[in-house]
């Protein structure tokens, strides 16, 4: 039996993606702390998760002695998961957080020391600046925007929250009437930033113009074992196996010994080469497209993890698809 903790908002792909690889005799888990029946529907047994981080670690191991659970699957506070992994040992339980020990999420989540890691292995990534106050910041930009087009993101963070393109061009009230371009000018930047005294510490970096690639992986052990490469174009997703980017990722995640459902990203520059942007040690809010590829990831990990027969995938060759907002019955 297997226990899909709550996770992204693609948790729900996961659990289908699960519950079509998996024989019927095998029961799925499934948990959140928000009252999410269209996810946690899904699976054969849900539940609730307690509020409290600590409290829930505890019920987390409780409740899986409880129900002879055999494989945990961390969504959210991956790295409360892993400092706590020889509790779950010590109980005989295989718990699955995206790394292999604290090390990968130290070097993952902090991006400064990311970007360093990945220029010491020799990882072709985006080089960046660590600024912590307005002095630092406006040195970076005058040192990066000589180069080119510079750009900002904060050292902690997901989802691409906090992310902005410096625009010496762009009209200085344009990040208030569309904050989804995420453009703006330095001087309006500097300004906002100054009106506290301290703010997070971010990182500048050299802005690249091309297409980016989300990688979706399994990975045990270091090893990545299933993948499936994502390009936006347009309107519509497409996918790849072979390419730089996804060779980029492979080895990135292979090098930071990620486990289990990963996901890197990379980005082009004006030469099409492929740089590291970020690793993520959990699933991706895209992943449940991938499974239009033949390739079903969520299905290759849970019967892996369990010592099961894998699933027959058949690569599909130039599939597109577009993601829509439906409506699902949320049962009561």
């Amino acid at each position: 039996m297997i226990w899909f903790l709550e996770g992204q908002s693609s948790q729900r792909d996961i659990l289908i993606g699960a519950r079509e690889a998996l024989p019927a005799n095998v029961k799925i888990f499934a948990s959140h702390r928000k009252d999410r029946p269209e996810i946690t529907s899904q699976a054969d047994v849900s539940f609730q998760e307690p509020l409290d981080n600590e409290e829930r670690i505890d019920w987390v191991i409780a409740t899986a002695l409880e129900h002879g659970i055999k494989v945990i699957l961390a969504g959210r506070n991956r790295s409360r998961y892993e400092e706590a992994r020889g509790r779950f040992e010590a109980a005989g339980l295989q718990l699955v957080t995206g790394g292999m020990s604290m090390d990968t999420f130290l070097n993952v989540d902090d991006k400064s020391r990311f970007t360093a890691e990945a220029e010491r292995a020799g990882l072709a990534c985006i080089p960046a600046v660590t600024v912590n106050n307005a002095q630092e910041l406006a040195a970076a930009y005058e040192l990066l925007s000589c180069q080119g087009e510079a750009c900002i993101k904060p050292v902690f963070g997901i989802y691409g929250q906090g992310f902005w393109r410096f625009k010496a061009d762009v009209d200085p009230f344009r990040c208030l009437e569309n904050p989804d371009e995420r453009e703006i000018d330095f001087d309006t930047y500097l300004s906002i930033y100054k009106s506290r005294a301290e703010r997070a510490p971010m990182l500048v970096m050299p802005y690249l113009p091309g297409n980016e690639c989300s990688v979706d992986m399994v990975c045990e052990a270091g090893q990545p074992v299933a993948f499936v490469g994502r390009r936006k174009q347009g309107d519509h997703q497409t996918f790849e196996r072979e390419s730089a980017a996804v060779e980029l990722a492979l080895k990135a995640a292979a090098h930071f010994k990620c486990d289990g459902l990963v996901n890197v990203q990379t980005r082009d520059d004006h030469n099409g080469v492929p740089h590291l942007l970020e690793i993520n040690p959990r699933y991706s809010g895209g992943i449940g497209y991938t499974r239009a590829t033949g390739i079903n990831l969520a299905g290759i990990f849970a019967v892996r993890r369990l010592g099961l027969p894998e699933p027959a995938g058949q690569w599909v060759d130039n599939v597109r698809v577009k993601p829509i907002t439906v409506a699902v019955i949320a049962p009561s």
